[in-house]
């Protein structure tokens, strides 16, 4: 496999758009044409919208855009802002007095850092599309990525800032992409030597702690566990194979595997994890190569973004620690 330029998969823009000083932002994927998609949810504590649309059972034959955004639950209202922004543009299902454009959003919980009273809304998803481009996508803290943190089961003084990070490689003809907000409850690891990069850091903030560990020491006392919903990691893959609906909820199924070789624990009661899997190309391809090539490249992209990532609001960064 070679590695590409996560743009260079084809049919889509991404564009940023954040507040730096509220620790907030979103991220949005514009495709070329209304393109297939899937999406796989496994955390216990998911704020999604439009998700139903891609149901298997659902009439929609794909997404004309998806949104990636802080501000837990209430950042989901940014979804509306694409959808302006695609109406604008004569982008949607056509139902003859307009178009609708057909956009998913999932959202991932900030408000402990920077401003809880500031979240991503129609306006900065607005001009996110607006700073949609085929250009090299920027990582770290930017987007999606900027109100992100790891390491948190000891609450946000041990842990550490983590960001938005990408990943693509092509192998023949088949080009597969990851996009990923990695803001985790656990700690992560490198996929490739499986290392601990970051996360939870020891009382004195100077080393690192490992969050399974310091589980496991606590299990007399189980009321603590996981009460804070404070998490989320969200992502998507892009693939030039030519897949269905449900073959691509399969596809975002697999690339949940890229989640659990690098974040430790994963898919708790208290992340919301979500991947979405989409097709933006013609070619021919078998499901299961695919979805092994995105469980890897979606565990490159979350290591991305934790060493893309800048310390901010108090927080050490991998590159920092």
């Amino acid at each position: 496999m070679t590695e590409i330029a996560l743009t260079e998969v084809g049919g889509f823009q991404v564009g940023h758009a954040e507040d730096s000083e509220a620790m907030t932002g979103c991220t949005a994927i514009l495709f070329d044409d209304c393109s297939p998609a899937g999406v796989d949810v496994r955390g216990g504590g998911p704020a999604s919208r439009e998700t139903p649309l891609l149901n298997p059972l659902a009439d929609a034959k794909g997404l004309h855009a998806l949104l990636l955004s802080g501000g837990s639950a209430f950042g989901l209202d940014a979804g509306g802002g694409v959808m302006k922004y695609l109406e604008e543009h004569d982008i949607g299902f056509d139902v003859g007095i307009t178009k609708v454009p057909l956009v998913c959003t999932s959202c991932l919980f900030d408000l402990g850092v920077g401003r809880m009273d500031v979240r991503p809304d129609a306006a900065m998803a607005y001009r996110a599309c607006e700073n949609a481009s085929r250009d090299t996508v920027p990582e770290g803290n930017v987007g999606a990525g900027m109100g992100c943190t790891i390491g948190k089961y000891r609450g946000i003084s041990r842990a550490m800032k983590s960001g938005l990070g990408t990943y693509a490689v092509q192998a023949g003809r088949i080009k597969v992409g990851a996009i990923v907000a990695v803001n985790a409850l656990g700690d992560v690891y490198d996929i490739d030597n499986g290392q601990m990069i970051a996360g939870l850091r020891t009382p004195d903030g100077k080393s690192l702690s490992s969050t399974e560990e310091e589980i496991l020491g606590d299990i007399a006392d189980t009321s603590s566990l996981f009460s804070r919903n404070t998490n989320t990691t969200i992502g998507a893959i892009f693939t030039n194979g030519a897949f269905d609906k449900s073959q691509l909820t399969k596809i975002a199924g697999m690339t949940h595997n890229g989640y659990a070789r690098t974040i430790r624990p994963v898919h708790t009661t208290a992340d919301g994890d979500s991947i979405y899997a989409v097709s933006v190309g013609k070619e021919t391809a078998d499901l299961n190569v695919v979805g092994t090539i995105a469980a890897y490249v979606m565990g490159k992209a979350i290591n991305r973004a934790v060493l893309a990532a800048e310390g901010l609001g108090g927080l050490p960064a991998a590159r920092e620690l």
